[in-house]
């Protein structure tokens, strides 16, 4: 049984000259009469006003390896307590949970939590860090602002990991609160965008751009690699290049592989050679981590040193059977900088997923 609907205040909205009220979270402006809902059908207007129809509500709570979110660069080896809500503003053909991101009732919602109470339990088992995921957190912002800073004051860190598909004012606030990011850049040209997700790709360069030059978040990218659609060499080089030559080279990239699901059974699963492909064309752009994920690669899962390219965090799936990074952050043996968070490494969690009954 699902939880009752709770109306929290939401941020971000303005009220128009004809009785409507438009969402400014995200690049979707939904204009709503009363008891309508937006797009990603968890904020509506209710009262005159706009409201969060999730807050303090979730699918689930399990914890992961940091590896899963993917983030190779953060606290690697460390766990994370995991959690989202219900809906997404992103409507992805290809959606890989939509089980979760496009509900369209709260049949999913069958915890709840308050902020204190994710943050004490994160605390309490051990997690370097808790992620706000499964679906998008954009949606339930206020929800991962408040949970974000109840976990910095018991020194629990904050992971997003999001299609950053949100405008300017609402992405300060919301980043202000983490300390990492894994965002999905889904493809690489406008029409991908449009056609398959129902959106453009300009805010998701511009949420990009802006977390790496203007916050202190450790920032990762995503690109699921759809055999036909963004898998060209063309399409792969131009990705790899923008991000060496906007974002840097130390920014790491992870070319994962797709598997029917959704509203996309036509087409056939991802092949490993078409990641180990899309590997070497971003490694030959410049860029110095790029990753292989959704598949057994062994080598792909492996950070090298930039400097004497000897292998520092060798990952067999989300095992770490050798780990020579200090908590400095630099390589043993060549002192090179190897670009992320570090610190202490005793043990990696591995790949065991741990569900968590808050009640």
């Amino acid at each position: 049984m699902s939880l009752p609907e709770s109306s929290y205040p939401a941020r971000w909205w303005h009220t128009l000259g004809d009785g409507r009220v438009q969402c400014d979270l995200c690049p979707r402006d939904c204009k709503l009469h009363e008891g309508q809902r937006g797009a990603c059908f968890v904020r509506k207007m209710e009262g005159g006003r706009m409201v969060l129809t999730t807050y303090g509500r979730s699918s689930g709570f399990c914890v992961d390896p940091i590896e899963k979110k993917p983030l190779n660069h953060f606290h690697p080896g460390s766990s994370v307590l995991s959690f989202g809500t219900a809906g997404c503003n992103l409507a992805c053909k290809f959606c890989q949970n939509w089980d979760i991101s496009k509900s369209r009732d709260m049949d999913r919602l069958m915890q709840s939590a308050s902020p204190d109470k994710i943050a004490e339990t994160a605390r309490k088992l051990g997690c370097a860090s808790v992620a706000y995921t499964y679906n998008d957190p954009v949606i339930f912002a206020e929800y991962a602002i408040d949970t974000a800073a109840a976990c910095r004051e018991l020194g629990v860190l904050n992971v997003a990991v999001t299609a950053g598909y949100i405008r300017h004012d609402a992405m300060v606030e919301f980043y202000a609160g983490m300390d990492a990011a894994n965002v999905d850049l889904k493809g690489f040209t406008n029409e991908f965008y449009v056609k398959y997700c129902a959106g453009e790709l300009q805010p998701v360069l511009d949420t990009l751009v802006y977390l790496k030059r203007e916050t202190t978040v450790w920032l990762e990218i995503t690109t699921l690699l759809i055999p036909t659609l963004n898998d060209s060499d063309t399409e792969i080089r131009a990705l790899s290049e923008w991000v060496f030559e906007v974002l840097g080279p130390d920014v790491p990239l992870h070319f994962t592989a797709f598997h029917p699901d959704w509203k996309m059974t036509d087409l056939p699963p991802t092949p490993a050679t078409t990641l180990t492909r899309a590997r070497a064309i971003a490694q030959a752009a410049g860029l110095r981590y790029v990753y292989t994920g959704n598949v057994h690669d062994r080598e792909g899962g492996t950070t090298l040193c930039p400097g004497c390219r000897k292998p520092l965090i060798v990952r067999d799936w989300y095992e770490i059977p050798e780990y020579h990074v200090g908590a400095d952050g630099r390589c043993p043996h060549c002192g090179a900088t190897i670009a992320g968070r570090f610190g202490a490494f005793e043990r990696a969690h591995g790949a065991r997923r741990q569900a968590i009954d808050m009640t």
